[in-house]
């Protein structure tokens, strides 16, 4: 079962239970001020938004909601969780992925689609792509520029945690980076929205593979 979490703010947890539906999977919804994730959960998806407004700082806030106390338990455990978007600044800001998200370089919000390369597929999220594959999907964002400094980001490459990156310049991410996971690979953040990517009619079906095979 899929826990999609909801938070003040968020707006794309409906978007994500359809791309479920289209997939033929159960899912619940779950609450922010829920204390515990549903026994029979297999992932953990915490969608985009602007979670508590993005006050203070993207995430800072939401990362102290009650049921991240379960979530953290759930991946420090070999939980697989997925974050897009506000859900990787959730998860950076809960320090359960590297690196911080920023004010794009341009400060303003970004929301087209845009062509990203696979950088790793050797892990859940990716496995059905090939590496180096370019596909295009959307952003949506202001504050997702990607940063570490320089001896994590030869860290990520050394343990192949970087797994997408944008072909162009698209806010100031260092290398480019839109999409990383943690050193055991059952954490995944990235901030293209891949539940935008799920029919010819949103103009790229490319989402929808990374969104199955995360959660079989």
């Amino acid at each position: 079962m899929i826990a999609i979490l909801q938070f003040l703010g968020t707006n794309c947890e409906t978007d994500m239970e359809y791309a479920y539906k289209i997939l033929q999977k159960d899912y619940a919804i779950i609450w922010h001020q829920e204390k515990e994730l549903p026994s029979e959960t297999n992932l953990v998806v915490i969608p985009g938004g602007f979670s508590y407004g993005d006050y203070l700082r993207s995430g800072a806030i939401a990362k102290f909601a009650p049921i991240m106390k379960s979530v953290i338990r759930y991946a420090n455990n070999g939980g697989v969780v997925l974050g897009i978007c506000n859900g990787f600044q959730i998860l950076s800001e809960a320090k359960l992925l590297p690196g911080v998200l920023m004010r794009n370089k341009n400060i303003l919000f970004n929301s087209k689609m845009v062509e990203l390369e696979i950088s790793s597929n050797k892990n859940k999220l990716l496995k059905s792509y090939t590496q180096n594959q370019k596909i295009t999907i959307p952003i949506s964002h202001a504050d997702g520029s990607y940063y570490v400094n320089k001896d994590e980001l030869e860290q990520l490459k050394e343990n192949d945690q970087i797994l997408l990156r944008y072909t162009d310049d698209i806010n100031g991410s260092i290398d480019k980076i839109a999409g990383v996971c943690n050193i055991d690979k059952n954490i995944f953040g990235m901030m293209p929205h891949p539940e935008r990517a799920i029919e010819d009619i949103l103009g790229s079906i490319n989402g929808l593979a990374m969104l199955k095979d995360i959660c079989e």
